[in-house]
């Protein structure tokens, strides 16, 4: 690739595309909206947002100066994320919080990225976010759905023009703001029914000596706040 195309390609991703029309922001909203209600639909939809979940484990997880070993997605839409380190502390408190509360915020920044209009940065960017996830993917399923995801995502901005990469990216970040919250229930109907303690909120209450339902709080806060601020911003309020 000679200068000439690396710069026009790099004006492409970094540049603005023009606000969609009203119709396909609130076509996008629903249709979201259809892929998070109905327990059919979500159960298969639900994968995405366990990728978004684990994905916020394993970037703490390396932020905060832990070693990532590897991230596993299966079939039920239930997840993994291993990495080593100090067992407690901030870090290991970050990186337990990251999960239920990256989906949302994921939806948020890219309701910021959208109401500036770079709609081909966040295609790209989301991109290279699954490609670098890929490689610490440590099982067939998970490789599978990740590769999957990614290819949408680059087939889409690559090969498509800027209504239909509107309508794709409209979409991606409405279903992680309107579905970052339906895990959190679930979390509380399923502790409440299974008794179970293994839950990332369990974990945190035991790592910080403090009430599960405070976490439980947090996660409900981050999903409603970033629904809000981001649907804001995507309804151009």
């Amino acid at each position: 690739m000679d200068i000439k195309s690396f710069t026009e390609l790099w004006d492409r991703v970094v540049g603005t595309q023009p606000d969609p029309s009203a119709w396909l922001v609130g076509g996008t909203a629903l249709i979201a909206l259809a892929a998070v209600l109905p327990d059919g639909v979500w159960r298969l939809s639900r994968n995405a947002i366990t990728i978004a979940h684990e994905g916020g484990h394993g970037l703490l997880a390396l932020l905060t100066g832990r070693s990532l070993e590897g991230i596993r997605l299966h079939s039920d839409t239930s997840g993994l994320t291993v990495s080593r380190g100090k067992p407690s502390g901030l870090g290991m408190v970050l990186t337990a919080a990251a999960g239920y509360t990256a989906p949302p915020l994921l939806g948020l920044a890219g309701a910021a990225l959208l109401a500036a209009g770079h709609i081909t940065a966040l295609l790209w960017g989301a991109t290279a976010l699954l490609l670098a996830m890929l490689v610490m993917i440590r099982n067939a399923y998970g490789a599978l759905t990740v590769l999957i995801t990614g290819a949408a995502f680059l087939l889409v901005s690559w090969l498509t023009g800027p209504q239909v990469q509107a309508a794709f990216a409209y979409l991606v970040v409405w279903f992680l703001l309107l579905g970052g919250s339906r895990p959190v229930f679930e979390l509380q109907r399923t502790r409440r029914r299974e008794r179970s303690n293994t839950s990332d909120a369990d974990q945190l209450g035991r790592l910080t000596h403090t009430p599960v339902g405070l976490w439980l709080l947090l996660f409900y806060a981050t999903a409603v706040c970033a629904l809000v601020g981001g649907g804001r911003w995507l309804l151009g309020l």
